[in-house]
């Protein structure tokens, strides 16, 4: 297991290889994860109560899908979480035939500013890369403007015409990378 994924030379150069390890959430961790994909949304967003407890659902999610998470190597912390669909299967009606979607991206409000949000969405697309896929999509709600700055950062760009699921504060948007894909063994 790689410490640091690597991605298509298009997009800035990761953290320091070694700061953090990306894998798969273990069971016992889905308490953790679920306290911190809140802690995470809720730092930063007024949520409604139905949507709260949606991000808290890490074991039904993991039933279905991967959900990766950022590891802290120096202290063990998790500090960041997001959510792939398995192989063949998509997590979103956003995602098209030879697309990968991710969902709930989160980073801890404590490690902030450390380049875990871009790591786990550099992981996202070299997954997509490995898996034969040729984009990477994704929603984000139309208050996240830290989100958007992130994935505008590492190349996403929007795509208003996928842009029709309206949400508490406006429309849902919908952003896209194409990817140049590798195939081979996926990070797991």
């Amino acid at each position: 297991m790689s410490t640091a994924t690597t991605c298509a030379t298009h997009l800035p150069a990761a953290p320091p290889a070694g700061a953090f390890v990306v894998r798969l959430a273990e069971p016992v961790e889905h308490d953790d994860v679920a306290r911190l994909t809140v802690a995470a949304y809720t730092h930063d967003y007024d949520l409604h109560d139905e949507y709260l407890a949606s991000l808290s659902q890490v074991a039904e999610r993991a039933a279905e899908h991967d959900v990766w998470v950022a590891q802290d190597v120096a202290g063990g912390a998790l500090v960041g979480t997001v959510t792939t669909p398995r192989p063949g299967g998509r997590l979103s009606p956003l995602a098209r035939p030879g697309e990968l979607d991710f969902r709930l991206l989160g980073v801890h409000p404590a490690a902030r500013g450390r380049g875990v949000g871009a790591l786990l969405t550099r992981h996202v697309v070299e997954l997509a890369r490995r898996r034969g896929y040729t984009r990477v999509v994704m929603n984000s709600g139309p208050l996240m403007v830290g989100a958007h700055r992130l994935y505008e950062r590492l190349g996403f760009a929007r795509m208003p015409e996928r842009e029709d699921r309206v949400v508490p504060g406006g429309t849902l948007l919908a952003f896209g990378l194409d990817v140049t894909p590798v195939p081979g063994d996926a990070p797991r």
